[in-house]
């Protein structure tokens, strides 16, 4: 992350980062996680992202920039399709230009539906971020946004989903977290009860 220079603060790319993290663990998305050259060059995993994903393993690449030319990632993205029946893929990764867009454009070659979340991706300047994102769209990706597409994928707040959900969008969308603080105050008329730990 220390190369990413197309946000103002990498505490928001993080946060964006986590909070699709969460959001997978929220609604039970199977997930797969890969990494190239972490022993070396590139660094490890984010630790937020280890932990919350304890118990699955990690496709390290040694080299290898498209993940999905990998042997080993694409054989277990290979066997998660054919265990589950989906071929509606979400992808994000440190760099869009890279290692978000060529797997991307790989997975469309091949007929899977492919949803880049450009938030939670990085880049090394905006000129790169936005020359991925065109190359995508133009290519048939459909480009989505962390908490959109999370909201997308929860649909109702009635669902029973909604509890978990909102761990991502309180701790990594602090302004929906205003939001919820703001409505439990005005709605009991004095401060409100601080579950998720809004209030400092």
């Amino acid at each position: 992350m220390a190369g990413v220079r197309d946000f103002s603060a990498l505490a928001e790319y993080k946060s964006n980062v986590v909070g699709l993290a969460q959001v997978a663990k929220a609604l039970n998305i199977p997930t797969l996680i890969t990494s190239s050259n972490a022993q070396w060059q590139n660094g490890d995993t984010l630790p937020e992202i280890k932990d919350l994903f304890a118990d699955q393993p990690i496709y390290r690449r040694t080299g290898i920039i498209n993940a999905y030319e990998d042997p080993s990632f694409r054989r277990a993205l290979e066997d998660l399709v054919a265990t589950t029946g989906r071929r509606h893929l979400i992808i994000a990764a440190v760099t869009i230009g890279t290692c978000c867009a060529f797997p991307t454009l790989s997975m469309l070659h091949d007929g899977y539906r492919v949803f880049p979340v450009v938030d939670a991706c990085g880049a090394w300047s905006h000129y790169e971020a936005e020359a991925a994102m065109l190359r995508m769209a133009h290519a048939g990706a459909e480009l989505v946004t962390t908490f959109a597409l999370a909201c997308e994928l929860q649909a109702d707040w009635k669902r029973p989903t909604a509890n978990a959900m909102l761990t991502p969008f309180t701790q990594n969308l602090s302004e929906y977290g205003f939001v919820l603080q703001n409505f439990w105050n005005n709605a009991n008329g004095h401060a409100a009860p601080d579950p998720f730990g809004l209030v400092k």
